[in-house]
């Protein structure tokens, strides 16, 4: 039976210290990966860089060479000459290909790119600064094949700085539509139950082909406008609508840094706190069918009254994300129309 396919997408911005990591544990699979697509959203530190000498290092005969720009950026694409001499089971290396942004478009634009340069049964949506143990891309496969509606994947996600304890065990969601990853911090032997989940955390995401063509809005897997943060919650959502499902195996392992969420709320820049703050309203209004609108509302007023109480007097600033939805309000209506119009359908 001939094997299924499977891409690696990486997204870096100044992910010098953990890409050669990363890029190592994803060579070490134990299925075979067809291609690493690296995107790097104008690093400053040298990450590009880092990419090209980890691939030529490991592959002494790669040949580089400059390809056309896509999508409007510069992009130099490495490719093996030949197979890696100490690969596990003499499986081929993959193909690398490195797109170097010019400008940092954000998780989700940056993804969406790989998503169109590649043609894989399976893509890996990948953090550069997230480990995968070496039978991570097997295992989540081998599930997804097993069930066609299981449209995404996750495995049991660690802290690197702390094996005893979940990163994420995929994604959840309260009844005020604030979402998580589940589990986070907590003891990782309370989470070896594998089983159906929400959704996944972009931070190690396998998602299917057909359901990312199916889920698809006006061409983009994730809402490009999103830029960054919760466009994994967006997309399982929206995955949920249309009838998809998301699985969790607790057997599957991979070990990430997550810096940025262990630094605390004054550790974030102000354009960071904007985003992830007005994200959460751009899902709602996308994803939230009308009839269960009412009720969101009703169960999400404690929450708004104490955060945005907490925001006038701590934070104004953030409020000025309003500007972003606002302007950005006749495209998701638009989006949220389609989405609603199809999700509908699904449930007839």
């Amino acid at each position: 039976m001939k094997l299924k396919t499977v891409s690696v997408h990486i997204v870096t911005y100044n992910s010098a210290d953990d890409i050669a990591e990363c890029l190592s544990a994803v060579l070490s699979q134990d299925y075979p990966v067809k291609k690493i697509v690296v995107v790097d959203n104008a690093s400053t530190d040298g990450s590009a860089e880092k990419v090209r000498a980890f691939y030529h290092e490991r592959n002494k005969d790669a040949a580089l060479h400059t390809a056309k720009p896509a999508h409007s950026v510069d992009a130099a694409t490495i490719t093996a000459a030949t197979s890696s001499g100490d690969a596990i089971n003499c499986i081929p290396s993959p193909t690398l290909v490195l797109l170097e942004n010019e400008l940092n478009t954000g998780f989700a634009p940056a993804h969406n790119q790989a998503i169109a340069g590649t043609t894989t049964d399976y893509v890996l949506v990948l953090n550069p600064d997230l480990t995968l143990a070496p039978d991570y891309i097997s295992k989540l496969i081998a599930r997804m094949e097993a069930d066609s509606r299981i449209g995404s994947a996750t495995g049991k996600l660690l802290l690197k700085a702390d094996h005893s304890l979940v990163d994420s065990t995929g994604l959840r969601m309260n009844k005020a539509r604030r979402a998580f990853d589940r589990g986070a911090g907590e003891p990782a032997d309370q989470w070896n139950e594998s089983g159906e989940v929400l959704g996944v955390s972009g931070a190690a995401a396998m998602y299917s082909r057909r359901m990312i063509e199916d889920i698809s809005v006006e061409g983009e897997f994730f809402d490009a406008d999103f830029f960054a943060y919760k466009e994994d919650v967006d997309v399982a959502w929206r995955a949920e609508l249309f009838g998809w499902k998301a699985y969790y195996d607790a057997e599957a392992l991979g070990y990430h840094e997550r810096g940025w969420k262990t630094s605390g709320r004054s550790g974030k820049a102000m354009f960071i706190k904007r985003i992830s703050y007005i994200n959460r309203y751009k899902m709602i209004y996308k994803n939230e069918p009308s009839r269960t609108l009412l009720l969101t509302l009703l169960n999400s007023l404690p929450y708004e009254i104490a955060a945005h109480g907490y925001s006038l007097l701590k934070e104004p600033k953030l409020l000025g994300a309003w500007t972003s939805f606002f302007a950005q309000r006749a495209a998701l209506k638009r989006k949220r129309r389609y989405i609603q119009e199809k999700a509908k359908r699904q449930a007839q």
